[in-house]
């Protein structure tokens, strides 16, 4: 409920001290309070009005009472409305920090569009054994490779060195991948892709912030898997 300050009666001569400003004269130092942090306030309007009030038209106790009351109520929703606000701060900060972490790790996202520079991967999961045909194709849809395989049950890796089935070495740039696969029964099975990438970048601008992985812009929320690089000794 929205309350105008000009509807609420008022003593015909009100307190200083009800203007919300309370001085502690102990310990030399002030601060500002609302009606909502002090009750003696509340208390001292309430009855400054009564005793100012007209004896032939009396003003309705319960009718006074309700507009404080429902002005406190206001008071306190606006402070809740700051906390709130502080918080929202405080989750983007977080969302921030938790970004920067991803920064320089190898990562795969759910998506069939890779950068390929130097090399290009794909992760791939089959819910069963299945006989697939991968096809790779540029940007603007010309095939760069395709190619047989059999393609165990869960996941497996494909790692593309830029070079189409006729050994022609293809420029840097985004691929797409495209998986069609048919189980020992000849039925269709769906495999789903993720790509892998190096996390270049975050742009902490945006909101919730988003990575940059090859180009391509993700939110942390997209990142299935950090992989760690396998180490030789």
């Amino acid at each position: 409920m929205a309350v105008d300050a000009t509807t609420l009666p008022m003593p015909t001569s009100a307190p200083a001290a009800t203007t919300g400003t309370n001085t502690n004269t102990g310990s030399g130092s002030s601060t500002s309070t609302g009606i909502a942090d002090n009750f003696q306030s509340f208390l001292l309007l309430l009855t400054t009005q009564l005793q100012n009030q007209n004896p032939l038209d009396p003003l309705d106790t319960n009718q006074f009472t309700q507009q404080l009351v429902q002005f406190a109520q206001v008071e306190q929703q606006l402070k809740s409305n700051d906390q709130l606000a502080s918080l929202v701060a405080i989750e983007k900060s977080a969302q921030s920090t938790q970004a920067l972490v991803f920064v320089g790790q190898t990562v795969a996202v759910d998506g069939s569009t890779a950068h390929f520079d130097g090399n290009a991967t794909w992760n791939l999961n089959a819910p069963s054994d299945t006989s697939a045909t991968v096809t790779i194709t540029d940007k603007t849809g010309q095939t760069a490779y395709s190619g047989n395989f059999q393609i165990a049950k869960g996941n497996a890796s494909f790692v593309w060195d830029g070079k189409g089935a006729d050994g022609k070495q293809w420029p840097a740039g985004d691929y797409k991948m495209t998986v069609t696969a048919k189980d020992s029964n000849g039925k269709d099975v769906a495999i789903s892709t993720e790509v892998q990438g190096v996390v270049d970048s975050v742009d902490l601008t945006a909101s919730p912030p988003l990575l940059s992985i090859g180009g391509q812009n993700y939110t942390t929320d997209q990142i299935k898997r950090i992989v760690r690089p396998s180490t030789t000794t």
